[in-house]
């Protein structure tokens, strides 16, 4: 469960401790004999008090307002101490100094906690040199400087907190992509197999009832098993039920088919995907080329797969079949082209 507290809440209170200083700075101007700096300088907290608080879309502050903070807090006590007398009791005379700690600790709350270090420092230094050691904790410096340092604290610990969740959920994506990934290559191992099983197992018990001792024919077979179990691996979406029995079929007839699925067509959709496959099928079913190349076509152009057929232009090569011969995958320079389709990605 995660608990937040809204953001309004927080600058809420923040303004109202801050007008509170300039109440009290109110009502201690009786103790001024000339109010009219000290109003100046009430003024000027007041301006930095707004522009620290403004709703802004940036956390961290920019480094002209913490500079400004910072100018802020060095002038309230040279100008308000200037006014008053150091061997007395000045009682709320002296609100500059919860002031400047107000000021300094939204300053380190917004990520500048050198400069607010920096501004409580010097108001520190400058109330001993003033008042002496005697008085720090008359004068509110203790307090000051330890809401500034515990701002600094739990600053840094929710940046670190943070910053650690940022990494755990980070951890979490990638264990989760990797969990994914693992499933699916199980679910595809599974399904190869499966796919595998059903394609060779006829075929291998015959194997196993011959002992080995298979005919011409029959090996011939195995080949072309073989290929089918292939096309499982590099047709991969170009492939179903009617065009694995096209396939099948141009290779028994003694064509070399190959296909070549690099993902053009993933991006299709069921519609799209079953059309290409019908026009794929009927194109294989109406071939006679001795050598048969689909390929999809990346780069998300009009066209979703291509089909070439070469074949012999000597009609009694084309009728023995070259599927078998090694020269015809070595040497195509008597081949032409029998076969050239374009699917395009759409129908329209």
């Amino acid at each position: 469960m995660r608990v937040s507290v809204p953001r309004w809440l927080i600058v809420s209170l923040a303004a109202v401790f801050s007008a509170y200083h300039l109440v009290l700075a109110v009502a201690s101007l009786d103790r001024f004999t000339d109010p009219l700096p000290v109003v100046a300088c009430m003024v000027l907290y007041a301006a930095a008090t707004v522009a620290v608080l403004w709703p802004s879309k940036h956390v961290i502050m920019p480094v002209w307002m913490a500079s400004f903070c910072l100018a802020v807090s060095i002038v309230l006590p040279l100008v308000v101490t200037s006014e008053l007398d150091s061997s007395v009791k000045n009682g709320y005379a002296t609100w500059y100094v919860a002031a400047v700690g107000t000021l300094m600790v939204i300053v380190s709350t917004r990520r500048r906690q050198g400069f607010a270090w920096l501004g409580v420092g010097f108001m520190a230094v400058h109330g001993v040199l003033w008042a002496g050691v005697e008085q720090i904790a008359d004068l509110g410096i203790v307090g000051s400087v330890v809401w500034v340092a515990f701002s600094h604290a739990m600053s840094s610990t929710l940046t670190r907190a943070g910053r650690e969740t940022r990494e755990f959920i980070l951890a979490e994506h990638e264990a989760a992509d990797w969990q994914a990934a693992q499933e699916a290559h199980v679910n595809e191992r599974q399904y190869r197999l499966l796919q595998t099983g059903r394609t060779a197992r006829p075929m291998l018990q015959t194997i196993v009832r011959r002992h080995g001792d298979l005919t011409a024919a029959e090996r011939q077979e195995c080949l072309n098993l073989e290929g089918a179990i292939r096309d499982e691996i590099r047709g991969r979406r170009l492939l179903d039920d009617d065009v694995r029995h096209e396939v099948m079929a141009a290779r028994r007839r003694g064509a070399v088919v190959s296909l070549l699925d690099e993902g053009g067509i993933d991006d299709l959709g069921p519609t799209d995907l079953r059309r290409v496959h019908a026009v794929l099928a009927g194109a294989l079913r109406d071939s006679l080329a001795d050598r048969i190349i689909v390929r999809t076509v990346q780069g998300g152009g009009d066209d979703a797969v291509t089909v070439v057929g070469l074949g012999s232009a000597d009609l009694s090569s084309s009728a023995l079949g070259r599927g078998v011969s090694a020269d015809a995958d070595e040497d195509d320079d008597g081949d032409e082209v029998q076969l050239w389709l374009q699917i395009p990605r759409s129908a329209s």
